[in-house]
Order: structure tokens, then sequence, then C-alpha cells
């Protein structure tokens, strides 16, 4: 097993103007009633991983609930052929049924969470992936489609390509702008940020996917035929902070970014309230960049302060949102939600994950569940969420790049996430986080 101790590089809403008029443009064409986010359906998350953050929302519409329980037994060694049998049923799809495929889809996608499968899916790409948007064109169900979908980001996510998205782009973006589910439409976007990570995407390439995922956020969803869809706003806010991740200077992208974002936090949907919240964060974290050696000296701090001697390092670099009061005030408002109209549980996540989002607007070099608070020795507690990796040690989230990562990859691997990240280089390299022994905490 790889040394898990080794560190790596770290690397009712108000709609715009813009949305206005896109909104008044597809009434006329609109058909079906959507679930909106402002009257949204509620959706059973994963299980929560003990002190994970509240904001760790695993929403492609309970897509979980769609593994059947009824899968094959793993007995060590049985479930390579059982791969194999699947991979080739995937492949020849002739005489094959609706549920035969569900069945088939439901089994590879299974194997592929719950073990790294590099060495059995190596020489089947090619032929994995017509076969498999075959079943996303037809969109025979809505459950074959969206576990397709998930096939292809867990098929690059175990064999990584470098040339996959110039060929996935296209059908991934006609199933999340044509899909007549909003299951399917939030499984595509997942899919393509997955494929644009992982599928070998170009810089610009990435940023026109964010282009067009900004979109669906702006318009509430209505770009793509989802008017007012929670779950599809939530799925495209958490797809953008994933691409943002890896995009190095977020400047020209930050204060067109930011308005929309400030917009959802009027969604009445907790979920895209803290998709875009998480958003924000992120823009902020990203503002500030370690201090240069051209760069003014930092002011003189209280020595003592943890995390003043932390934000002394990092230097703002930019503006992220020019009414910063006006967000804050927000943000503290969420933080402290009390109306009775939203659940209990909702107003417990809205107090969680805002009273963090608005501790990094004014700390901006402070990540995710940063406590000032002292422990009994008079120590700051810093940053408090963590992870636990089997018996291995905990994995620290201290910063928002790390959550957004991490979300990604659990909403992808679901329960696989720890095998992954111990035998899937490309996920350790994702997540790129120190592991501390137990002792060590």
């Amino acid at each position: 097993m790889r040394d898990l101790r080794r560190q790596a590089l770290e690397s009712g809403k108000t709609v715009s103007r813009k949305a206005q008029s896109r909104i008044s443009s597809r009434a006329s064409s609109a058909t079906n009633s959507r679930a909106t986010s402002r009257n949204p359906s509620r959706h059973a998350s994963d299980d929560d991983e003990e002190n994970m953050s509240d904001s760790t929302n695993w929403s492609v519409n309970s897509l979980d609930e769609m593994l059947s329980p009824e899968l094959p037994d793993d007995v060590a060694g049985t479930w390579k052929q059982g791969l194999a049998d699947r991979i080739e049923e995937i492949i020849d799809r002739k005489r094959s049924s609706v549920q035969g495929r569900e069945s088939t889809l439901n089994v590879y996608v299974y194997y592929l969470m719950s073990h790294y499968c590099g060495e059995e899916i190596e020489n089947k790409a090619s032929e994995l992936f017509p076969a498999l948007l075959k079943s996303v064109k037809m969109e025979s169900s809505e459950k074959e489609t969206c576990l397709a979908l998930r096939a292809i980001a867990l098929t690059l996510i175990t064999n990584p390509s470098e040339t996959a998205y110039d060929g996935l782009y296209q059908p991934l973006k006609r199933a999340y702008t044509d899909s007549e589910f909003h299951s399917v439409k939030a499984t595509a976007i997942h899919t393509l940020s997955a494929a644009a990570v992982y599928g070998g995407a170009s810089d610009s390439a990435t940023e026109d996917a964010m282009d067009d995922l900004l979109e669906i956020i702006e318009s509430d969803g209505t770009s793509v035929a989802a008017d007012d869809s929670g779950e599809v706003v939530t799925a495209a806010c958490q797809a953008w902070g994933f691409l943002a991740t890896f995009v190095d200077d977020l400047e020209d992208k930050t204060e067109p970014a930011a308005d929309v974002f400030v917009e959802q936090l009027d969604s009445s949907d907790t979920t895209v309230q803290v998709a875009a919240g998480e958003n924000i964060a992120l823009l902020y974290e990203k503002s500030y960049t370690p201090r240069e050696a051209n760069d003014e000296p930092a002011s003189d701090g209280d020595d003592d302060d943890e995390s003043a001697t932390i934000e002394s390092h990092f230097v703002k670099r930019y503006e992220v949102y020019r009414q910063k009061h006006q967000l804050q005030h927000t943000l503290s408002q969420l933080a402290t939600e009390s109306s009775k109209r939203i659940a209990k549980k909702d107003r417990k996540t809205l107090h969680v994950n805002f009273a963090d989002i608005l501790n990094t607007i004014e700390h901006p070099a402070l990540g995710p569940r940063y406590s000032m608070a002292r422990d009994p020795d008079g120590r700051m507690y810093g940053s408090r969420m963590t992870i636990r990796v089997h018996k291995a040690g905990i994995m620290r989230i201290d910063k928002w790049w790390k959550l957004h990562r991490l979300q990604a990859l659990k909403r992808l691997l679901g329960g696989g996430f720890v095998h992954h990240y111990q035998d899937n280089e490309v996920v350790f390299d994702s997540l790129p986080i120190m592991i501390q022994a137990d002792n060590d905490d």
C-alpha cells in the first residue's frame, strides 16, 4: 500500500436582468412543471463521515439509490471475472434489454467504486466509451442513462486519458441540455467536470466548461430547460467549484462568478445556497497567494495569534466582490437563520456552513472549520475538519480547494473513496493532503 504519510504539494431568489431576459424568452416553450429551488424536494445524502462538514452534500438526485442492493458477492478473486463479464456485456449490446443493461451497468459501477480496477479496464476503455455513450444518447430509461453517465466518470478516474474529453464533451453537453430528466442533467454535469479533469481537457476547454456552468447557474437552470431546478443548479455550482480548483489564476473569472453566486444565496434551496457559498469562499481563498520576496512586508501582528501568523504569509492580489460589507451581512444572516419556514435540519446546515464561509470572507487565508477558540493550554484549535482514513490516520481539510475536491470525489466514488485514495494514484494526486497518525492528532 502507498505510504499515506507522504505530503504532496498543495496545489424566491433575486434573478439577474440577464436571467430575467432569458426566462422571458423561454417561458412560452416551457413544458412540464419543474421541481423548483423555491419549493424543492429534499433528497437523501450519503452517509455522513465523522467530523465531516455538513456541507458535504452528495447531490445527483439520489443516484446512489439507483444502485441495487442486490449486488454480487464480493468474494476475493471472483470480482475480476465478474467485472470482465460485465464489460463484455456493455460492449456487446446485441439482444440486450433496458432492464438487462441497467443490471449490467449497476454491477459495473459497483465494481469500479469498490475496487481499483486500473489493470482490468486499461485496454477496454476505447470500446467502453462508445457503448456507454450510446446508452446516454438513447436515454431508454432514467436509470440506465444515469448509470451510464456515472460509469463514464468512473472509467476515467480509474483509467485517465489525455484525449477522451474531446470526444465526450458534446454528448455530455447534449445530455444535460436535452434530457427530460433533471437527474440525468445533474449527473451529466458532474460527469462533464470529471471528464475535464481526468479526460485531458485543455485549460481553455476547462474554462469554457466553467462558463457554460455559470450560465446554467445564472439562469436558474433555464438555459438547459431545467427552470428553477435546485438539483441542476446545485450540480452546476458544485461542478464549477471542482473545476475552479484546477485553474491557477481565476482573477478574470472572479467578478462575474461572484455576482452569480451571491445571487444564489437568496435561493430557498439549502443545497444551492451552500454550494454557492462554498464557491464564494473558494474565490476569496484563491484571491490570496503566498507572500513573495518582492511583496511589501507584513504588518506587525500578535505573535501569539496563530491566525494572524497564517494570514501574514499571504497577500491579497485582487478584489473578489465590490460590495463586501453587504455580502458579509448576507452571510451573517444565513449563519443565524431562525425562520420557522425552514426545516430545522436545513437551518443547522446553514448555520454551520455559513459561519465557516463568513469566517473565510473575513480571514481568506483560513480554511473551513477554522476555530479561533483556544484549548486548555491556550493554543488555538485551528482547522478542525477531518476525515478518518481507516486506521492509517486522519485527513485534515484545512483549505476550501481540498473540500471541493474531496466532495467531488466522494460524489463519484461513494463508499469506495478510501480504497481509491489508497490504491488509485490519480485520486491521491487530486487530493494531496498529509495524513497524520492518530497519535499525532
